[in-house]
């Protein structure tokens, strides 16, 4: 089969690991034809270039800043997305007639690319579902229904249905995902709508107590303390003021530590805490080298994982697959619409709390202080990630609807 995956995420090469790029390795490893389009922001200054390789390409257009803008300078440069990616399509794959197009998050900006491919080549569509939009927008006060912002919510929210439409499949990241999908689209078919959700194909981790001496050694952590990370975007959907809540409310707790790591709107918020308190249990980083961010990583006791309480669309963060790689219990605190907190706790690698209960969430970091519970949970992690979530069953899920 000819694959066209079209993304906004920057990529050179499928040999990079991440949820999309381990999917697309499973269908070049199958012996199909792939090609990607993975844009490169105007700022980093790339021209347009074709990437081959011997079972796949690789299209880097070059697109409009959509990071780290003002807001002007990411509404143009989102509004020219789909014309941009439709013209790379002619422009370079118009000798390849397509038998599958999957797209991810957010799929409002690529309908037209998409549209045209599957009219052209009467290929099948799948959408990989990953943020519901306007609608987290609105949970998060970005926007509002009513009145002059009412407009901004109508014109997504019709761009949102009409992707579902064009959509012959979609992939939702779990149940609660294919609940609230079905429950506010009601024009949808549930035959069409299906778990398809966040993987990676598992690196083996270990780490050996000579090299975690050494790392955390190197950034001051301790090594007699249960040390709890999380490590990812610092936005206003992690619910920063909840986190800041829970380093205050144990910054006189001796038995543990807390790392944060990542880089977002809301960082500066957090940094005026750190600069203000100074706590000594805690450490917060915005840049570190990739490997010693990954060998800290991998060194931590308690992956984290923060969701704002006031969302009503059930997030599942992809954070959570690089904790269960490394063997990592997990402590998310989220909102009630999600049903990650309900995955963990059946799984048994992990615990969960509301984002509002700073209390409750001080229990569970107390139960996580148990070696033994972290390392039975750690072990059910592993299994349950190598059981549920590789990027193989991902490609199956797509696949089986081609057999």
């Amino acid at each position: 089969m000819n694959i066209l995956f079209l993304t906004l995420l920057d990529f050179s090469s499928i040999e990079e690991s991440g949820i999309y790029t381990d999917l697309m390795r499973e269908f070049v490893k199958d012996n199909h034809n792939v090609c990607i389009i993975s844009p490169t922001e105007k700022r980093k200054k790339q021209p347009i270039r074709l990437i081959e390789n011997e079972n796949y390409k690789i299209l880097k257009l070059q697109i409009g800043n959509i990071q780290k803008t003002n807001l002007i300078e990411k509404g143009i440069s989102t509004l020219t997305l789909e014309s941009k990616f439709q013209r790379g399509i002619k422009d370079y794959f118009s000798d390849i007639k397509f038998n599958l197009v999957i797209y991810s998050t957010p799929p409002i900006t690529l309908r037209k690319a998409v549209e045209y491919v599957k009219k052209r080549d009467s290929a099948k569509t799948y959408l990989l579902l990953k943020d519901i939009f306007p609608q987290n927008a609105v949970d998060l006060g970005m926007i509002k229904k009513t009145g002059i912002k009412g407009l901004l919510y109508g014109f997504f929210r019709s761009k949102e249905k009409s992707i579902y439409e064009l959509s012959d499949y979609i992939g939702c990241m779990s149940q609660a995902n294919v609940d609230f999908l079905l429950r506010y689209n009601p024009q949808l078919s549930p035959e069409i709508v299906e778990i398809c959700p966040n993987s990676i194909d598992p690196l083996n981790i270990e780490m050996e107590e000579i090299k975690v001496a050494k790392i955390k050694k190197k950034y001051n952590i301790p090594l007699d303390k249960t040390v709890f990370i999380y490590g990812g975007n610092l936005g206003i959907p992690q619910g920063i003021d909840f986190l800041i809540e829970c380093l205050k409310a144990n910054k006189d707790n001796n038995e543990v530590y807390f790392i944060i790591a990542g880089a977002g709107t809301e960082f500066n918020k957090l940094k005026a805490y750190f600069d203000n308190e100074h706590p000594t249990n805690a450490q917060l980083f915005s840049q570190l080298p990739k490997s010693d961010y990954e060998n800290l990583a991998n060194s931590c006791d308690v992956g984290l994982i923060f969701l704002d309480k006031r969302f009503t669309i059930p997030n599942f963060p992809s954070r959570l697959l690089s904790y269960m790689q490394a063997s990592m219990p997990v402590l998310a605190a989220t909102d009630l619409n999600t049903d990650i907190g309900e995955v963990i706790e059946q799984g048994e690698f992990g615990l969960w709390c509301e984002s509002s209960n700073v209390e409750e969430f001080n229990k569970k970091v107390h139960q996580l202080c148990d070696k033994e519970l972290r390392k039975q949970m750690g072990v059910n992690a592993r299994r349950y990630l190598e059981d549920n979530y590789t990027a193989n069953h991902s490609y199956e899920i797509i696949m089986n609807h081609f057999k």
